[in-house]
């Protein structure tokens, strides 16, 4: 496995974790909880990457991170 695509699993298993979570609370709370926590927590650099796969299609992400991706903070490129 290259660097890049560790870094890519590792993106998407954190994100869906979170997610998981995110999945015991009502509906709408966790969607906006998701994306709070990924605006709060991640930097800059892990959020543009977050996209870049977002952006390929989000092969692998649960249905929840993509609900929450329009209310997650996108950097500048």
């Amino acid at each position: 496995m290259s660097h890049d695509n560790a870094v890519q699993t590792k993106l998407i298993t954190m994100a869906n974790q979170i997610a998981r979570f995110m999945e015991s609370k009502p509906h709408d709370e966790g969607v906006s909880g998701l994306a709070s926590h990924i605006n709060d927590y991640w930097e800059p650099r892990m959020r543009r990457q977050l996209f870049e796969l977002i952006d390929k299609g989000g092969a692998g992400f649960r249905p929840l991170v993509l609900e929450a991706a329009p209310q997650i903070r996108r950097p500048a490129a």
